[in-house]
């Protein structure tokens, strides 16, 4: 077999396509067949030092994917496929994974690290691979280890800490390892890779380190260490010693204080003459400390924060010396940097970091940065302008309105002159500058008011003028645009002072989106994100005349699109986004016009025309136009309620084509939840597709290939489908509460520490809930005897929830509405039920304590309801 797979590896690798599939799908079948001595044939192939470098790096490729996976429920599957195996073939492949780190070939011996941490990411948390560390740590302690196994060791030391939890390893072996990194990196005897591997290792065993750094000792020995190494000959080791003190800083910022002043000057020295990627290390700390600070501010929430032990005050206490460091970054910009937005540089990593300072410290920022501002703004030199304005951008942030309003009066007409200066970085940061103020600053509603009817006329001049600039200039004003109609969106009277501006802007945005000397899509998407927010914002009925030129101008572009006939793939891909783009404003149009039955009119007016165009959007079958127009899809059939039933024989192919697209998820999604808009719009008239619509949700529950994503809006579709047929829901039964059972067995085994997770289940509760809701409010009236066998399992689900501390308030919502559901729909039926799980008083009075209204007034039907089943 050893032959066969090696040359079934290369074959997978053929340019020949037909060799490739044949290869493939061998390689597919003896996985499928005998997954056991599959894997053990690629471990023994990846070890083979004879083998060719092809068939090794693809054995490794597939070695790791047959072990771990993105989406959790198939990593879950590999898992449990994993664990299946018999124990002696396991030890082979470790064993041959093992040998693999003293192979002289580095890609080999770099993937089965990775290979190894993958599978203690199963064992080590199940004491399944004992020796695992220990063997490890040997490679290191022996004198005549070569330094290829050393590197090899402690990159693996770090993969391995990478994938697995504090908890998972005893502190003994947390102290080896340390101890064995931390030699790594301070042997003067070792290599360059050893060090660098051994400092990379460090960063991903910091998580591991509490009890380390909680022993003083021990502590000032680790920072010693990463401190010398942060001042090293290489600059890649500098970078990653840097690293780790990013994420100390993260981690251990409660025990900072001593060493606050050798760090200073570190960083300082770094950022003043270090090669790029460590100085932006240098300054990342800072940002780091200042999220930190952040966050603890928070969380006192106006309380004096300095009577917190934990908080150190370290931003302000380095102020005076760490802003004229962050203002001296803002000066090195590079040349056209504002063409690509993608670029990370020393000069936006100081912007950065400098918000950051001014959300920290508020109002003291100010006399620090204005006289940076006041000096530099007139200077000739083009960077020194640049860098003013990204300084009085970045600040905006955090200081009081009061004290930032003078300044601002003060600098909106130097800003505004500033959109004609001779250089593009500084038009493009006076523009980003511009937005900053407006999404910041300006809103109709505030007491102090940034944008008044005494300056708009100029603002508007200045950006319809702007907006005509290079493409990056251009791109920025949108933005500008964006938040200048944002802050009008909740004004109290039905009359805007931006409304006699709108037909120049709406305008000037549909000539944007026309610009051919565009070369990336980025500014016709921001143009037409940006038409959205102005139509969105707007007060109906005084712009109805408006919109209603829009919607044809959108209709006649989406119209003469759908009509081109484009064979080459980028000129393809390009008419997707355009289509994509229309659509969207369509959606925001549809919703616009609906908000008032007057306007509601012209949409029903254009409606078969509408869906005429949508329907041909659809058959264009691109994934990015099917989000967008199943998105006004759901919109459409919202504003059309029982109508809509006629465009249903038309539409449903397209719709069964959106759930059954479980590969681009987003799209089943997006479906899913134009099922529920559909299901209230029509009501039980959508009964002669629900068969086929119950089929595709029921098989995307069943399939592990399907995003998690779309797990939860699957549930919750089971509740609108129920709430919209009624009893003609029954069949179904059989089929939906297993899954909602197993949904909710599964939410109980969820991983609570990782922080996806944890959202996730989060997400899956609160389907589970709405399908409950929805399944008994569709029987209440007929056929509530139905429900009656799953109110145990449904009452002991939602206390669960109850007692799960991590639960968020949308399923805190949800959940009190079920029980209220369960007692509404079975009535006297429950009662016994209702009085041995007395968990709902305790769960109704913390509702009740809540500042959410909508909350209490949920806890106070579902407290009726019960009422009502125990008085009985």
């Amino acid at each position: 077999m050893s032959l066969q797979i090696t040359q079934l590896l290369l074959s997978a690798q053929s340019a020949d396509g037909r060799v490739r599939s044949a290869a493939e799908e061998t390689l597919k079948q003896f996985q499928e067949q005998n997954l056991p001595h599959f894997l053990l044939s690629l471990s023994v192939e990846l070890a083979d030092d004879l083998k060719p470098p092809e068939s090794r790096r693809l054995a490794g490729i597939i070695l790791k994917n047959s072990l771990d996976a993105k989406d959790a429920l198939r990593k879950a599957d590999l898992t449990q496929q994993w664990v299946n195996v018999d124990a002696s073939l396991k030890v082979q492949i470790k064993e041959s994974l093992l040998l693999t780190l003293r192979s002289p070939v580095s890609e080999a011996s770099q993937t089965a690290s990775q290979v190894i941490a993958k599978v203690a990411s199963i064992e080590i948390p199940r004491r399944e691979w004992p020796d695992l560390i220990g063997r490890l740590l040997t490679n290191m302690t022996q004198p005549a280890t070569p330094a290829t196994l050393r590197q090899a060791t402690l990159e693996t030391l770090g993969y391995v800490c990478e994938e697995i939890s504090p908890q998972d390893l005893e502190q003994q072996e947390v102290n080896a390892v340390l101890t064995a990194v931390v030699q790594g990196m301070s042997g003067v005897q070792e290599s360059y890779k050893v060090r660098l591997a051994a400092v990379r290792s460090l960063y991903n065993a910091l998580d591991f380190a509490q009890t380390n750094f909680e022993n003083e000792m021990e502590r000032n020995y680790i920072m010693k260490i990463v401190c010398e190494t942060a001042v090293s000959e290489e600059s890649e080791i500098r970078q990653a010693a840097f690293e780790c003190l990013v994420s100390i800083a993260s981690i251990y910022y409660e025990i900072l204080g001593p060493y606050m002043e050798a760090l200073f000057s570190l960083t300082a020295n770094a950022v003043k003459g270090d090669e790029e990627s460590v100085a932006l290390q240098a300054v990342e700390f800072w940002s780091s400390i200042c999220d930190m600070e952040i966050q603890i501010q928070d969380e006192y929430d106006g309380d004096d924060v300095r009577s917190s032990e934990g908080y150190h005050n370290f931003i302000q206490r380095a102020l005076s010396m760490l802003v004229p460091m962050l203002l001296e970054t803002l000066l090195k910009q590079e040349e056209d940097q504002d063409q690509d937005d993608s670029i990370w540089n020393l000069s936006m990593a100081g912007g950065t970091c400098l918000g950051l300072v001014a959300k920290t410290v508020c109002d003291e920022i100010l006399p620090l940065v204005m006289p940076f501002v006041e000096g530099n703004i007139t200077k000739p030199d083009w960077r020194s302008r640049e860098a003013a304005t990204f300084a009085f951008g970045s600040i905006l942030e955090g200081p009081s309105i009061e004290k930032l309003l003078p300044m601002v009066h003060t600098g909106l007409d130097f800003l505004l002159n500033a959109m004609n200066d001779q250089n593009s970085q500084v038009k493009d940061t006076t523009a980003w500058t511009l937005g900053r103020i407006f999404e910041i600053l300006h809103s109709s509603n505030c007491e102090y008011q940034v944008v008044t009817p005494s300056n708009l006329q100029r603002i508007i001049s200045v950006l319809l003028e702007g907006i005509r600039d290079a493409p990056n200039v251009a791109d920025k004003v949108c933005g500008a645009i964006y938040f200048l109609a944002q802050g009008y969106e909740d004004a109290e009277s039905d009359s805007s002072i931006l409304t006699p501006y709108l037909g120049q802007i709406i305008s000037a945005l549909l000539w944007t989106t026309d610009r051919t000397d565009v070369s990336s899509s980025k500014l016709r998407s921001s143009a037409y994100e940006t038409l959205n927010e102005i139509v969105r914002c707007s007060q109906i009925p005084e712009t109805t005349n408006m919109i209603a030129q829009l919607l044809s101008e959108i209709m006649n572009r989406l119209g003469r699109n759908v009509e081109l006939q484009i064979l080459c793939s980028e000129e393809k891909e390009k008419q997707s986004d355009l289509q994509a783009s229309l659509c969207g404003v369509l959606q925001v149009i549809i919703q616009k016009l609906c908000t008032s039955d007057d306007t509601k009119l012209i949409f029903l007016q254009a409606a078969d025309q509408l869906m005429a165009l949508f329907l041909r959007v659809f058959a264009c079958q691109s994934s990015t136009v099917h989000e967008e127009a199943m998105l006004a899809i759901g919109a459409f059939a919202y504003a059309t309620g029982q109508e809509f039933v006629k465009y249903l024989p038309e539409f449903y192919k397209y719709l069964e084509m959106g759930l059954q697209n479980y590969e681009e998820y987003q799209v089943c999604s997006i479906s899913v939840g134009v099922v529920g808009d559909i299901c209230r719009a029509v009501d039980d008239k959508i009964l002669p597709y629900c068969d086929g619509i119950m089929t595709n949700l029921l098989k995307n529950l069943s399939n592990s290939m399907l995003h998690r994503s779309v797990k939860a809006p699957l549930f919750s579709c089971f509740g609108d489908i129920a709430l919209a047929i009624g009893e003609n829901f029954e069949k179904y039964v059989p089929y939906v509460m297993p899954m909602l059972q197993g949904a909710a067995e599964l939410c109980a085994n969820l991983d609570d520490n990782d922080e996806e997770m944890l959202e996730y289940g989060n997400q899956l509760r609160r389907g589970i809930f709405e399908a409950y809701s929805g399944i008994l409010q569709g029987f209440k009236t007929s056929k509530a005897e139905l429900m009656m066998p799953f109110a145990n399992h449904l009452l002991q689900f939602t206390e669960a929830v109850f007692i799960e501390t991590n639960r968020d308030d949308a399923v805190t919502k949800a959940a009190v509405a079920v029980i209220g559901d369960l007692a509404d729909t079975l009535g006297p039926s429950i009662k016994i039920l209702l009085k041995n799980a007395n968990f709902h008083v305790n769960f109704l009075g913390e509702c009740f304590s809540s500042e959410d209204d909508q909350l209490k007034e949920t806890a106070l039907w579902t407290q009726g309801m019960i009422g009502r089943v125990l008085a009985s």
